[in-house]
């Protein structure tokens, strides 16, 4: 069935909305752009010494999000994904500003990792590209962090996120937009430091072909290109541009056919990163790719709605590295989530939550690969922090949170609860662990319900003398509930 999606990129310069329309053709689903946005934000300059974004960056972030959200206002929340990358994982008041700018978006926001970035840059330059066989090296310069990936088709092999942007670079070696031929020498030099890390395991790898997806590189090409010093993006063209423009001392758009007056700030910063990548990787040519991050958040978006969610597939490979007992994990799965369905009514947060603790019933386990004495602990660290493909940073550390509490003392989970629903989730996962220890399918002995900070289960007495280890661990139980402040009521019949 066709319908529209829509991604909201909250880059480090540049904000950008696109709506796809969904058509299904012959059983394949394809995504055709019917409209774009762009405001160039500079989030990335807003950031102060102390890496506290100001309030005039705020101010600026908020209103284009006020006005994407009046294009978004009819759209279900299931059509549209919001991602932030550098500024938004690097400034301390963030958790200050997300509340903010949600709320003006009127959609959730996700901080998503470097290596998330970069496998959904991939994933968009990739779908945008005719198909090859080839292996395809991407670069994609933003204003506070530059991607770089090595992937076949639409899978990314090799993916890097690297601190440096044309934001930040142009802010800090290019101050007041002054460019010389040492400020830029050193920028270089800067980056290649950056680079060098991941040059070796990239010329290893090797490549066919190099596309540039940013709007730097797409910058870069229309102005190499315009000006007649490459037919594209080549380290003897950024030459000769580097050459005039320190010869001016500055950016100056009129002797620049091909460039946008709002790239004119941050074009030396970007073009220092470029010329050093192609150093450090031995570069020879480079053409742009169209979609970038935005087309790849409409692919993610679509292959959840087909049911081709990456976020599961990245759960399937975790079970298979920490050796997990996917019996158990399916028994737990499946208990907690009968709880769940029966305990919380529908709502917004109710499908994220019902994800979250399935997820994190597949993978509660996971930490038993690092020790079992408190392995729920080991299994919260691992889902908070390692690279999972397809999850955001907030998905991660609710996951991990599920993970923490189910089981042993609440009190650990308390200051990391932000609601009821998360409350009501972590008891479903408590029960279906509980109940479900001695690793065989057991059908539910009893009937929960859940009012405010009430909670009562009704079991029949005549299992509860069946099963005393039960018995007993439940009235640990009860008592545990008790210390978070909730009244835990057990009725025998």
């Amino acid at each position: 069935m066709d319908h529209l999606l829509a991604a909201v990129d909250l880059g480090s310069n540049s904000f950008r909305l696109s709506i796809g329309r969904v058509i299904q053709q012959d059983g394949v689903a394809q995504i055709y752009q019917i409209d774009r946005m762009k405001e160039t934000v500079r989030l990335a300059a807003g950031l102060g010494q102390d890496m506290t974004l100001g309030p005039e960056a705020i101010d600026r972030a908020l209103c284009v999000l006020e006005r994407y959200g009046e294009r978004l206002r009819s759209f279900h929340p299931s059509r549209v994904r919001a991602v932030a990358t550098n500024t938004f994982r690097v400034a301390r008041n963030t958790n200050e500003f997300l509340p903010l700018a949600e709320a003006a978006l009127g959609f959730p926001i996700e901080v998503i990792a470097g290596r998330e970035e970069a496998r959904l840059i991939f994933t968009g330059v990739a779908h945008s590209l005719p198909p090859s066989p080839h292996k395809r090296l991407v670069i994609d310069i933003g204003g506070g962090s530059t991607e770089a990936i090595i992937g076949k088709g639409t899978e990314p092999s090799l993916m890097s996120s690297l601190y440096m942007g044309c934001v930040s670079y142009s802010r800090h070696f290019f101050a007041d937009g002054k460019v010389s031929a040492q400020a830029m020498k050193q920028a270089e030099i800067a980056a290649r430091r950056e680079i060098e890390v991941i040059a070796k395991q990239y010329r290893k790898t090797g490549w066919k072909e190099a596309y540039g997806s940013s709007g730097t590189a797409k910058a870069l090409f229309a102005i190499l290109t315009e000006c007649g010093f490459a037919k594209a993006i080549t380290a003897a063209g950024m030459a000769k541009l580097k050459d005039r423009i320190i010869r001016s001392g500055k950016v100056v758009p009129s002797e620049l056919p091909g460039i946008k007056l709002e790239r004119a700030d941050v074009l030396p910063g970007g073009l220092a990163i470029m010329s050093a990548l192609f150093d450090e990787l031995g570069i020879e040519s480079m053409h742009t790719g169209d979609g970038a991050l935005r087309l790849g958040v409409l692919y993610d978006l679509l292959g959840r709605d087909d049911q081709h969610d990456k976020r599961n597939e990245s759960v399937r490979q975790f079970m298979k590295r920490y050796h997990v007992d996917v019996n158990q994990a399916r028994r737990v799965r499946q208990t907690a989530l009968t709880l769940f369905d029966a305990l919380l009514p529908a709502g917004a947060e109710r499908a994220d939550l019902r994800n979250a603790i399935g997820w994190a019933a597949d993978l509660h386990e996971v930490g038993q690969s690092i020790a079992y004495n408190a392995y729920h602990k080991h299994s919260a660290y691992v889902l908070g922090h390692a690279d999972m493909p397809g999850f955001s940073h907030a998905d991660q550390q609710l996951m991990a949170l599920l993970a923490l509490a189910h089981q042993g003392k609440l009190a650990k989970a308390e200051p990391l609860v932000r609601s009821h629903a998360q409350w009501v989730a972590i008891l479903c996962l408590r029960m279906a662990t509980l109940l479900l220890r001695r690793r065989e399918d057991t059908a539910l002995p009893f009937d929960l319900n859940v009012e405010g900070k009430e909670i009562l289960m009704d079991i029949p007495q005549e299992w509860l003398d069946n099963h005393p280890l039960t018995d007993f661990t439940l009235q640990a139980e009860v008592a545990e509930w008790r210390k978070v402040g909730f009244t835990f009521t057990r009725r025998e019949h």
